[in-house]
């Protein structure tokens, strides 16, 4: 049974692990530049980790869980605990003091910082993480019934991550620090499913055509080079333009994706493994 991640997370891997084990290989240490909620760190079994986001809100929460379990705990407990008090209203309300509080009070400890941002994290619309132009966390209240309390997950987490160090970095700072014996995933913002439809942010900034490139021109190069390489992406023209020169191999998945929360309903789309040929 595969081990659910601590944070909700849109794109999680989670459902896709039987798949995605069938092609990595093994090795002395898994590097991931696009970690998000580490289901593939907490469904893995290798020696060590490096694992890397470019969102700091997101980092500090993994060094927390990792290495001040339960101290985190009881502070997410105290914000469950008073979160759940009052009218939908005021519930609402103090969702969005404690959202204010993650983006404007810079003298928190890092234990209080983490604690926030799974607070919201668990009560946000939908699962997202969702930042503005500024760096502000936007994601508005997501008016759940009974959120869940991710205890058990929590201490999960720190059992696999005291074999991980924890980077905040984007992927190119990330893959320069690659070694030999290391195994590289990646789970960038996808590529759009259409033209019509914009890329994804990756924090802040939009991941963009020129950041797909970029991304695929290092992974090329690793491959080259004889590191394992794994990627995913969405079945599009333009992913197998990027990585279906020779190098990769592609492996097309069907992915169960949530279509809205209110209905409960859900689709299959398309997603490419793209795997090195060294692999």
């Amino acid at each position: 049974m595969a081990i659910k991640s601590p944070l909700k997370w849109a794109g999680s891997k989670v459902r896709v692990m039987p798949e995605l084990l069938k092609h990595l290989p093994a090795g002395k240490r898994l590097v991931e530049p696009f970690a998000g909620s580490c289901a593939v760190m907490l469904n893995t079994d290798y020696e060590s980790y490096l694992i890397a986001d470019a969102n700091p809100h997101l980092v500090n929460t993994y060094r927390m869980m990792a290495h001040h379990t339960d101290a985190l705990l009881v502070e997410l407990e105290c914000l469950f605990s008073a979160g759940s008090v009052g009218t939908e209203s005021q519930r609402g309300e103090f969702y969005y003091c404690i959202r204010t509080k993650l983006n404007h009070c810079g003298n928190m400890s890092a234990v209080e910082e983490a604690a926030c941002f799974m607070y919201l994290n668990r009560h946000g619309y939908n699962g997202m993480c969702r930042y503005n132009l500024r760096g502000g966390f936007n994601v508005p209240y997501g008016k759940y019934k009974s959120p869940y309390f991710p205890a058990g997950e929590v201490k999960a987490f720190a059992e696999k991550g005291r074999r991980a160090s924890f980077v905040c970095a984007d992927f190119s700072e990330t893959l320069d620090l690659v070694v030999p014996g290391d195994v590289i995933y990646c789970d960038p913002p996808y590529n759009p499913e259409s033209r019509s439809k914009s890329f994804t942010k990756y924090h802040r900034e939009d991941f963009s055509l020129t950041s797909q490139k970029q991304l695929a021109s290092i992974l090329s190069r690793l491959a080259d080079h004889g590191y394992p390489v794994v990627a995913s992406n969405s079945d599009t023209d333009l992913t197998h333009s990027q990585y279906g020169v020779g190098r990769f191999n592609l492996h097309k998945i069907s992915v169960a994706r949530s279509v809205g929360a209110a209905t409960g309903g859900c689709s299959n789309a398309p997603e490419i493994i793209a795997v090195s040929a060294y692999v």
